[in-house]
């Protein structure tokens, strides 16, 4: 049981800015790689507390007021970390013409031109999509959108090689999670997109999900040589993105 609950506090700590304990440091690498378990279910919990800020903000502001205040505490809460990522990916993708001038980029912790704009357009993106959900089904996705997109990271990390040869913060998930990690990420990410949305939709989700993310880590072995943390990071938001802007217009129907 406190294994179990020290796997739980690294991903809640890994993911989230809101600290919950100060003893559980020094993680071995398979208790990092088993914490990915956890992602969905962390990603459960930020949802309900959007949701909560949802219900308060909507009494006060405006739609679109309350849609950009939902956009910066979710960013706040997990400390930027997903578009970062997404950032340093497009910094990347646009600067280097090799796999590793694509990585040396992506270290460089100034963001460039191209990865401004990259995250000035997802952010649009998420905005308009928040902006836009369905009143019947808006608690529904905005609970559901962040479980996505961690669920998206744990596929993403699945059976991959970590791209630089230096190693890197994302390496031990990588290198120890396995086909179980996987299946716990997956049953739970199911079973609240079966709660929220119904069976079909949350099989839709996950099949969909499943196809892209593998693409998109293929693409990643064929650009940068592999997967890192930043590529993870970038998988996640370009994962809630797609859920909060297609789901509503696709299971609506």
């Amino acid at each position: 049981m406190i294994a179990v609950l020290r796997t739980f506090l690294f991903a809640w700590q890994f993911l989230t800015a809101i600290p919950l304990s100060r003893s559980t440091h020094d993680a071995k690498p398979e208790e990092l790689a088993a914490s990915m378990s956890w992602y969905p279910l962390v990603g459960c919990l930020l949802g309900a507390l959007l949701v909560t800020a949802d219900l308060f903000l909507a009494h006060v502001f405006s739609t679109q007021v309350t849609s950009v205040l939902l956009l910066l505490l979710l960013i706040g809460i997990t400390r930027g970390l997903h578009q970062d990522g997404l950032a340093d990916m497009v910094d990347g993708l646009a600067g280097g013409r090799t796999a590793q001038a694509r990585l040396a980029i992506m270290r460089d912790g100034r963001v460039g031109a191209i990865g401004a704009t990259g995250l000035f357009l997802a952010l649009g993106l998420r905005y308009a999509g928040l902006s836009a959900l369905p009143a019947g089904e808006h608690v529904a996705l905005l609970l559901g959108m962040p479980v996505v997109g961690r669920w998206a990271m744990v596929m993403g990390s699945f059976h991959v090689t970590y791209a630089r040869t230096e190693g890197g913060l994302a390496q031990p998930f990588l290198a120890h999670v396995s086909w179980r990690h996987l299946c716990v990420a997956t049953l739970t990410a199911g079973l609240v997109l079966t709660l929220l949305l119904g069976p079909w939709t949350a099989l839709c989700c996950l099949l969909i999900g499943t196809a892209l993310v593998r693409l998109s880590t293929a693409w990643f072995h064929r650009m940068f040589g592999g997967v890192t943390g930043d590529l993870l990071g970038a998988t996640n938001e370009v994962a809630e993105i797609l859920f909060i802007l297609i789901v509503p217009v696709v299971f609506s129907r």
